[in-house]
């Protein structure tokens, strides 16, 4: 991928990063509550726009970036795909406790 694309990619990302992360925000929607599954929609978008901003950043992949991403996703994924397996991988993405 050439530099313009690159760029080009990113400034999109960052501009639907934004509108997700703004209509998440005027979501009401309360955990259990109606509107909830829709607003766990928006916000598993906003952490697919982020893996995206990590996966084209400059320099070397970030490994810690994107293990937060990955666990971000997956988490948010058990909501929708309640395999026990989505569970587990998402909590293999978490750091050892300190």
């Amino acid at each position: 991928m050439n530099g313009e694309m690159k760029r080009e990619i990113l400034a999109l990302a960052r501009s639907a990063h934004d509108l997700t992360e703004s209509a998440y925000r005027a979501m009401p929607a309360v955990r259990g509550g109606a509107g909830w599954q829709d607003k766990q929609r928006v916000l598993l978008a906003d952490m697919a726009l982020h893996l995206l901003q990590t996966s084209l950043a400059d320099g070397e992949l970030a490994p810690e970036q994107l293990q937060r991403n990955l666990y971000a996703i997956l988490n948010l994924s058990a909501n929708f795909l309640p395999q026990p397996e989505l569970a587990a991988a998402a909590a293999s993405m978490l750091p050892p406790p300190a």
